[in-house]
This record gives structure tokens, C-alpha cells and sequence, in this order.
């Protein structure tokens, strides 16, 4: 994990000045529900900060990079906070209160922000990013990439407007203690401040990159195990995919058969023909 810090350049504000600066929580309120700074200043603004990130991630090189680290989400937080929020978010946390997390096991969500309560009763917040969701996506013929109801040219858009994302979850709670993208307040903040057009992503998953090559939940396939091939059935698709192999050996079942798990490689399958399975029966 990743706590941010502020970096020496930064980002200059732009927008109005908040209400109060004497009331960190009420100025972030302020902002949140009046900040409108229009469509031409945000796409100036939100590609001001890719163009800096990736001059200054020693990961991220390329627009569809193919690495990433935590202290890049660090480096999203405070220019956005400080570019669209006037830094409020990093004053009402302090320099404890949020980390950052690259999860690969997240591969349904594209992004989460948690709130743990302390025993104290502080609060700290999490911010984490599913790589497999922005890794597994962007390559030749895919369809089009939509995150927010805005079409993503490659990974760093995307990155971008899941942040964005994730960034109102978080204000959100720093100023009503309770966020959910589904509602109303949630939405109009996220069209003002960022021009989103929806709460809802349309990214390429593990399972529909799975379903493309023709593996799907219940589907006959086959691998290579030790030197043999074995046939199973696709049980669940993740970060891996989970096969069901018959042995008696192995795990009973609802259905009344024993099966060993595997948990192969998408790569390392092979469909099996329904035919050929009638022929071997």
C-alpha cells in the first residue's frame, strides 16, 4: 500500500476559491455541489494530469502501459484533489488517511474505496484498482472500452476516469459519511466535476475475454497437466479458470460426482468438442 504525499510542483487551482477555508469539510461540501467547471476545462485539466503522469510514474511509460504502481495512484490523488478539489480531501485526511492498492484479484469491480473504522473512531480510507480488469483489456479488435458512459482510447483513460470515479466515492464519505454511485447526489457530482456520463463501466473482464475464445461457465476443456492431457468442465473464471476434473478421488459434488479443482491459465485451455465427448461415452 500507498500513502500519498504532496509533491513539490503542484498542480495550481483553477477553479473558484471554496467557501470556507477555516471549515476544510464544509468547503469540500461547497465544492462538491457547485463546482462546475465545464467541459472544455476538464478535458484540459484531466489531460494535463495524464500528460504528468506519465513524465513523472517510473512504471507507467505509455498510454497503454503495461505496468503500474501504487505510488502512481498517489500521484492521481493529489493531482486531482488538488486540481479539482483544492487539495480538501489531503487536509480533511491527513497524511494517514488514505492508501492505495493494486489488487489482482479484483476482477469483476473495476475499483473499490473502503472506509475501516477505527477503534479510536478515526476513520482511514482505501482506494484500490483492478489490474486484471485494465490489463486484461486495449488489445487488437476489442470492442470499445466505456468507463463512466465515456469511451477510453487505451489503459490510462481508463485509469483516469476510474479514479475520478473512485475520487467522489471518497469525498463523498469525507463529507456525509456514506457514499453510493447509484444515487442522485453521487451522479450529478460526477457529471459537473469530471462530465461522466454513467456510474456503470463496460470493460473487458477475465470472463468476457473467456467467453470470446469460447469458455464459459460449464464448457468442456481440456489442458496439460504433468505431462497428460486432462478434460474437465469450466467451474468459475477469475484471475484463473477453475476446472472441474472427474476422479474418484476427489471432492463430492451436488451432482453426485467426485472432481479435483484445477486452476489453469486462461491461455493453457482447449475447448473439447461436444462430439468427441459423445464419442469417448
Amino acid at each position: 500500500m500507498s500513502r500519498y504525499k504532496v509533491p513539490g510542483d503542484s498542480i495550481p487551482l483553477r477553479s473558484s476559491q471554496a467557501s470556507d477555508p477555516g471549515d476544510p469539510r464544509q468547503s469540500l461540501r461547497h465544492v462538491l455541489l457547485t463546482s462546475d467547471p465545464g467541459a472544455d476545462r476538464i478535458r484540459i485539466w484531466t489531460r494535463d494530469i495524464g500528460r504528468r503522469f506519465l513524465l513523472e510514474s517510473s512504471y507507467a511509460r505509455e498510454p497503454d502501459f503495461a505496468r503500474l504502481h501504487i505510488d502512481d495512484l498517489s500521484f492521481l490523488f493529489v493531482a486531482y484533489d488538488t486540481r479539482f478539489l483544492h487539495g480538501l480531501c489531503g487536509q480533511l485526511l491527513g497524511p494517514e488517511g488514505v492508501t492505495f492498492r493494486l489488487s489482482s484479484r479484483m476482477t469483476r469491480a473495476a475499483g473499490k474505496t473502503t472506509c475501516f473504522r477505527r477503534l479510536d473512531g478515526t476513520t482511514r480510507f482505501e482506494i484500490a484498482v483492478a489490474t486484471s480488469v485494465l490489463f486484461d483489456g486495449f488489445l487488437a479488435d476489442d470492442p470499445e472500452v466505456t468507463v463512466c458512459g465515456l469511451p477510453c482510447g487505451n489503459r490510462l483513460e481508463a485509469l483516469q476516469r476510474l479514479f475520478e470515479h473512485e475520487l467522489v466515492h471518497l469525498a463523498e464519505w469525507l463529507c456525509w459519511d456514506e457514499s453510493h454511485c447509484g444515487r442522485n447526489r453521487f451522479q450529478d457530482i460526477a457529471t459537473r466535476l469530471f462530465g461522466h456520463r454513467a456510474h456503470t463501466h463496460r470493460l473487458i473482464t477475465r470472463p468476457h475475454r473467456a467467453a470470446k475464445l469460447g469458455f464459459t461457465v460449464g464448457a468442456r476443456v481440456k489442458f496439460r497437466y504433468r505431462g497428460r492431457w486432462l478434460h474437465g468442465r469450466v467451474n468459475r473464471i477469475t484471475k484463473r479458470v477453475t476446472v472441474l476434473v472427474d476422479d474418484p478421488t476427489g471432492e463430492l459434488w451436488s451432482d453426485g460426482r467426485h472432481y479435483v479443482r484445477y486452476y489453469v491459465p486462461l491461455g493453457e485451455l482447449r475447448p473439447v468438442l461436444a462430439d468427441r465427448i459423445r464419442a469417448t461415452r
